[in-house]
């Protein structure tokens, strides 16, 4: 089935509906009726309260019910014999648990889950680990907060730029750099010196370079060098880069080291933003954006440089789970043949596709910047789109691939969320 309505973007609320009535087993697992009841932390407390079934453990804690089937609440024990502590890592051996495993006591007081299992190992969970940890709790969690934002919302942000000698030396200038980056999909790098080899140092602050088929650190001018649009001093439509990799890349640097001439302007949109537009808009379009797998592809022989790269994947990507979009792959330049979509489909998906491209371009979507010496712009290539103006003159960039994990890394370990 291609079409499914979404109900919404980045969270779906999960609210229980205040009824104990539970969906109907199959017969071979019925639990008797005195089983299926609901058990409470105290005689009439109703912050807590649980009931068995037959393959389930159903729990309702802060304002939240949840199900947790007995081989998941087996697989996750953080006892020490099955979870190493120091390390991170499970040491029970998943394939060894019993399918068919049913625990022989439960007891839950007001703050931990404990199960007695038939072997006698008990299982300790703490409830707000087991809110935060359940199906039901991450549905009502975001991955990634951000900020949704158009033209005038971003200048009336007024997000400041981080002074680059704050950003290499001190955790705080990093922090509000990732901050910034997290939130928006664009941060900039005031005061850098305009080389490639301080652009490098910039970059390797907050991940490993990506190296590709276009090297480390490069150079970019309009010298048509490479078999890319983006060689020529022609104007660039709003895209994202790589969408022809199996997994594009995470985060874009540019730096403009020189430009005698005119025009040149870099055009950024948040593609989620405009998907959100789509949502609210056109669910159905939105959903078929999310579901139609396509190609696209990056044929090059220029020189010495002889490529043919494939990827493959919807235009928008969604968690599952909780609806959240986390990555957009949108260019027309590089999209293949569409041969992945049946004749009655493919127009419905042009269709969801022109609605797209319409907020794209809207020009209230479009903030553009003059990237001048010294000002370095991170760009998250998985939400964020750019382009740029036609220019005259000479224009020479440099810049490079981040591992989108690695900027990640960073972050988390300066305690944001990422």
């Amino acid at each position: 089935m291609w079409c499914r309505r979404l109900p919404r973007l980045f969270v779906v609320p999960h609210r229980p509906t205040g009824s104990t009535s539970l969906p109907s087993l199959p017969r071979d697992r019925a639990v008797p009726a005195a089983a299926a009841r609901w058990h409470h932390t105290a005689p009439e407390s109703l912050k807590c309260a649980w009931q068995l079934h037959g393959d389930h453990l159903e729990l309702r804690y802060a304002n939240t019910l949840m199900r947790f089937d007995f081989v998941w609440l087996r697989d996750h024990c953080r006892s020490a014999s099955c979870y190493n502590a120091k390390t991170n890592q499970r040491s029970l051996d998943t394939a060894s648990v019993d399918l068919g495993i049913k625990p022989k006591a439960v007891r839950v007081d007001e703050t931990t889950l404990f199960l007695t299992w038939p072997d006698g190992h008990v299982t300790r969970y703490g409830l707000e680990w087991l809110v935060k940890n359940s199906y039901e709790g991450q549905k009502q969690q975001v991955m990634h907060p951000r900020i949704l934002w158009n033209a005038e919302i971003y200048r009336q942000a007024q997000v400041p730029s981080v002074d680059c000698q704050s950003f290499l030396e001190t955790d705080e200038g990093l922090k509000e750099f990732l901050q910034n980056f997290l939130l928006y999909g664009i941060a900039f790098v005031e005061n850098v010196a305009p080389t490639k080899e301080d652009t490098e140092i910039l970059a390797e602050r907050i991940s490993l370079i990506r190296e590709t088929i276009y090297g480390r650190m490069w150079y970019f001018t309009s010298d048509f060098s490479r078999g890319d649009t983006a060689y020529t001093k022609l104007a660039l439509d709003r895209h994202t880069d790589t969408t022809y990799f199996q997994e594009p890349c995470g985060i874009q640097v540019f730096h403009c080291l020189k430009h005698e001439g005119t025009g040149g302007r870099t055009l950024l949109v948040d593609g989620f933003y405009a998907a959100e537009q789509v949502l609210q808009q056109a669910p159905d379009q939105f959903e078929l954006l999310s579901k139609v797998p396509l190609k696209h592809e990056y044929v090059e022989n220029v020189g010495d440089c002889h490529n043919h790269m494939i990827g493959v994947g919807p235009v928008l990507n969604v968690y599952p789970w909780n609806n959240e979009l986390y990555l957009i792959r949108y260019n027309n330049y590089d999209r293949a043949v569409i041969n992945t979509v049946p004749y009655d489909v493919v127009h419905r998906w042009y269709a969801a596709h022109r609605t797209l491209t319409a907020e794209l371009r809207r020009p209230e979507n479009e903030l553009w910047v003059k990237l001048k010496p010294g000002k370095a712009l991170f760009i998250d290539n998985w939400r964020v789109l750019h382009g740029r103006e036609a220019f005259t003159g000479y224009r020479q960039l440099c810049g490079c691939y981040l591992t989108r994990d690695d900027v990640l890394n960073t972050a988390r370990l300066l305690g944001l969320q990422a």
